[in-house]
């Protein structure tokens, strides 16, 4: 785009910028290199712990809805009153019957009315011609009532697996039907969204993978390394699986077979976690790192001679393309969106197994141990190639590119007159 035709859009996310999020950075920076001017909104984050330079720089950048404490909603609802009094009551409205028969009490979607009118002026004095959320909960609420009090149209990125545990009372199918488009980030999170929404909405839906900038696997390959260690990138929490893969590296460790175990990442079941690895003698073989950075976490995949994550529910790891294109294989379950990445068998990437089966795990684990560094290798190159194949960032925001300027192009900008107002 010339610089006089820029598109502005905003990103609205519920904490950014955020360790797990750096996708959504390196989308927006994505975006940004194709010529959009991106307002980055956030409801919390500017006090949250962060160890990534980025994501520092981003930090700054960033609006914050909540950062000025509950009056300043209260004022930003009564000035949009004020404004606009027909749109606001609609909104109101809207937003009543979103907190009916919902994942929260209806006093938070009061509160999203108000952080969406606490937005409202933010986008309008930016100039922002479209709204995208990330996550299909409460960010996509809150985008969905700044539509409703006459701000631009929206539109989101479902991930899941939250949005597909409990679709009803996230209001999946109103937020789809009054979006502009829905990302998935796989062809099983389409699926399942296709599963809850209207039939009319299906054509909606896209697929818009999450995807790594070039410079993060740039360079020659490194080896895999001759010490049998495996790395398990994540939170430490139950979803992750974690507690399961101590389980089975005491059973590998009973047949005297040898493995040491990177668990990378912080969480809520670091204590319990460190509980079983005692109970288990495991406290030789396996070291939790805490919270890292996107360049320590590269570092700590490159050391390790695969990426093991026994994960019992997902939408599509980003970490998993991480390993990938730094030419590790992977040992994953077979849930949601991670068969359409990771292939096994002898030309495949990695290894599948079922999720909650430690049995299973054992085995894929004793398999790998028992595969040679040239086939780990080749595997390597065969989940390289597969990555930059489909999780490439620019050719991915170059998708949502295209639907934000339809959207715009279908789109009358929003209502000078009330916006005026409440600049």
């Amino acid at each position: 785009m010339e610089q006089s035709k820029r598109m502005k859009i905003a990103y609205l996310v519920n904490q950014y910028p955020k360790v797990s999020h750096s996708f959504i950075r390196r989308e927006i920076l994505a975006l940004e290199r194709q010529g959009f001017d991106v307002l980055r909104i956030a409801i919390r984050g500017w006090d949250g712990e962060l160890v990534d330079a980025d994501d520092l720089r981003e930090r700054e950048r960033t609006r914050y809805v909540l950062q000025d404490g509950m009056a300043s909603l209260l004022v930003a609802a009564a000035r949009m009153f004020i404004a606009a009094p027909g749109r606001f009551l609609e909104a109101l409205v809207l937003a009543l019957k979103m907190g009916w028969r919902a994942d929260r009490p209806w006093p938070f979607h009061l509160i999203y009315l108000a952080e969406a009118s606490r937005m409202l002026p933010w986008m309008a004095r930016f100039g922002v011609r479209h709204l995208h959320a990330h996550f299909g909960t409460n960010s996509a609420e809150v985008a969905l009532l700044a539509t409703a009090l006459g701000g631009p149209p929206f539109s989101f990125t479902v991930h899941g697996p939250e949005e597909f545990d409990k679709p009803e009372f996230l209001h999946i199918r109103e937020k789809v039907r009054r979006s502009v488009f829905v990302a998935a980030i796989s062809s099983f999170g389409r699926s399942q969204l296709m599963r809850w929404i209207d039939y009319a909405d299906w054509p909606k839906v896209q697929v818009v993978h999450c995807a790594l900038e070039p410079e993060f696997h740039a360079g020659a390959a490194v080896p895999i390394p001759s010490a049998p260690r495996i790395v398990c990138v994540g939170r430490l929490c139950e979803q992750k699986g974690q507690l399961l893969l101590i389980e089975a590296l005491a059973l590998l460790q009973k047949k005297g077979r040898v493995l040491d175990l990177v668990l990378a990442g912080d969480g809520e079941m670091r204590a319990e976690l460190e509980s079983l690895i005692g109970q288990h003698r495991l406290q030789d073989r396996v070291r939790i790192t805490g919270w890292i950075s996107s360049d320590q976490v590269r570092t700590e995949i490159l050391a390790a001679r695969a990426l093991v994550l026994p994960s019992f529910a997902e939408g599509l790891p980003v970490v998993i393309m991480e390993a990938l294109a730094l030419r590790r294989p992977v040992l994953t379950t077979y849930v949601a969106g991670i068969p359409e990445l990771v292939l096994p068998g002898a030309d495949g990437n990695g290894w599948l197994f079922p999720a909650g089966d430690v049995d299973a795990l054992a085995a894929a684990l004793e398999d790998f141990l028992a595969t040679p560094l040239a086939t780990l290798a080749a595997m390597g190159e065969a989940g390289h190639q597969r990555v930059l194949e489909r999780h490439a960032v620019d050719v991915e925001a170059a998708k949502l590119a295209r639907l934000f300027q339809a959207s715009a192009a279908a789109e009358p900008a929003p209502s000078s007159v009330t916006l005026e107002k409440i600049r």
